[in-house]
């Protein structure tokens, strides 16, 4: 099956840049999100990481201007009916890929393999909302997308080896690394990083160390490019949060229990960068 037309659902961080990548691949990309502000901030974003390519003389105004032309923006999930292949990218929150997924099952050809960007809930759980679980499939980039080159492609227990195949090939046409991972909670990233960065904030709801020194500590003496608490500032509390809950309740091991501290700053809507604070303030 030749995919041309590539389907995003979600232009956020990580939908925007999954929507970069598939138009500099040279596809052409449905850019889908529930309001109009939110896919003219995702262009925003990507038209932003041109200009600083431009200023550094490392991308021109033709790249910029061929890769937005092949961006297509939606606010009708109905769009995806002309995708040749669908990833998913919205909240981590299951019931509303839940809802996403079926709605995309009732829309799109029978032919069109659905994926998820999801980092931690069970492709299996995915795929039986639809009627096509063998073209389900785990798709999980890596945040910043135009710059990270993993891709972790998870197999559901149904997912076809034709759909592994395709999507293992797509992944390296995006100019990534694939790596197979079975399907538990988690996967491979998160699984290992997730209850690293929720220790960390152990160690500081503890008062072992400040947040400095935790992510001085993990910066320089295990040559991390970015501390643990920076890293989830980075990539959001609220996703460190469910992810953590998705592996508690997966594996119901006291070891993935979410900090007290993790919880009380999703609460207080201490997000991380997304929203100007999380364990550290931003302007």
């Amino acid at each position: 099956m030749e995919i041309k037309k590539f389907g995003v659902i979600g232009s956020g961080q990580m939908g925007n840049g999954i929507a970069q990548v598939a138009a500099m691949s040279g596809l052409d990309v449905i850019m889908n999100d529930i309001k109009e502000e939110f896919v003219q901030n995702g262009l925003r974003t990507i038209g932003k990481f041109f200009d600083r390519g431009i200023e550094k003389g490392k991308l021109t105004p033709e790249q910029k201007e061929a890769v937005l032309g092949r961006i297509k923006t939606s606010t009708d999930i109905a769009d995806m009916a002309d995708a040749d292949f669908v990833v998913e990218a919205a909240t981590e929150k299951e019931n509303l890929k839940f809802q996403i997924f079926q709605n995309l099952d009732k829309i799109c050809r029978p032919e069109v393999i659905l994926s998820s960007n999801t980092s931690s809930i069970p492709i299996g759980r995915i795929a039986a909302q639809t009627r096509r679980p063998d073209k389900v499939i785990g798709m999980h980039f890596m945040n910043p997308v135009p710059l990270m080159k993993l891709v972790e492609v998870i197999r559901g227990l149904a997912t076809s080896e034709e759909t592994f195949q395709i999507t293992w090939q797509l992944s390296e046409k995006f100019g990534k690394t694939p790596a197979e991972a079975n399907d538990y909670p988690g996967f491979i990233a998160n699984r290992i990083l997730m209850p690293m960065i929720n220790e960390a904030i152990f160690a500081l709801y503890q008062s072992v160390g400040s947040r400095e020194a935790i992510d001085t500590v993990m910066q320089l003496g295990m040559n991390h490019p970015m501390g643990p608490l920076a890293l989830a500032d980075l990539i959001g509390l609220d996703t460190c949060l469910a992810i953590m809950e998705t592996l508690y309740d997966g594996f119901k091991d006291p070891k993935y229990r979410p900090c007290p501290l993790l919880r009380k700053y999703v609460e207080a809507g201490w997000l991380g960068r997304k929203t100007g604070r999380g364990f550290y303030e931003y302007t």
